[in-house]
């Protein structure tokens, strides 16, 4: 429950300032460093040594990379801080990040397929993706962006709008039921969930 509290927090105060988080003066990445500091334990590198991938882009080259080895608690947080920093949104100086300049990794690959073992593709946008919210239309028409199929639509233009200005807690708390629902339906339709 406190990741969740966060997020309302965090969309709160967000909401709170004329531009959002484009607010002059307003610096999201080190409000966002004290959350993740808040929540992670000591040995969260440990525990994620291999089992969590981060995506990020390399600012040098424009190349995505997963990592998944993090040397100590700040490596893991500064990749976390990377993998969250949209240019401009996010402020104007790149994570550093082992002597390199990084970016959001959904930039360049907004859903990283492992190489091994099947991968579930989740989105907070409508597309081909094993779970994500459906749009009722009259035409389906796709475009890739950052290698995912992504349905233009109003709902996703409504979407994004919403992850750059977050709408009310009330809003908020439907949107975590739809996705929810999204994945029971998801695990009922595989067979993994009963």
């Amino acid at each position: 429950m406190k990741c969740t509290n966060i997020t309302y927090q965090l969309a709160e105060d967000t909401r709170r300032l004329y531009f959002g988080a484009l607010t002059p003066g307003y610096d999201l990445m080190t409000k966002l460093r004290g959350y993740i500091d808040s929540i992670l334990p000591p040995n969260a590198h440990e525990i994620a040594e291999n089992r969590l991938f981060i995506s990020v882009t390399s600012t040098k080259n424009g190349k995505n990379y997963l990592l998944s080895h993090f040397a100590s608690r700040e490596d893991l947080v500064k990749a976390l801080l990377a993998s969250s920093f949209i240019p401009l949104y996010a402020g104007i100086n790149a994570v550093d990040y082992k002597g390199q300049k990084w970016i959001d990794g959904g930039l360049t690959n907004g859903l990283p397929i492992l190489p091994k073992g099947r991968t579930v593709t989740v989105s907070p946008f409508c597309g081909r993706l094993d779970i994500c919210p459906e749009n009722k239309g009259l035409v389906d028409i796709y475009a890739k962006v950052a290698k995912q199929d992504i349905m233009l639509s109003i709902g996703n233009f409504i979407r994004l709008h919403q992850a750059l200005f977050p709408p009310s807690q009330e809003k908020m708390e439907l949107l975590y039921q739809d996705g929810y629902d999204d994945t029971i339906q998801f695990l009922l339709k595989e067979n993994w969930f009963e």
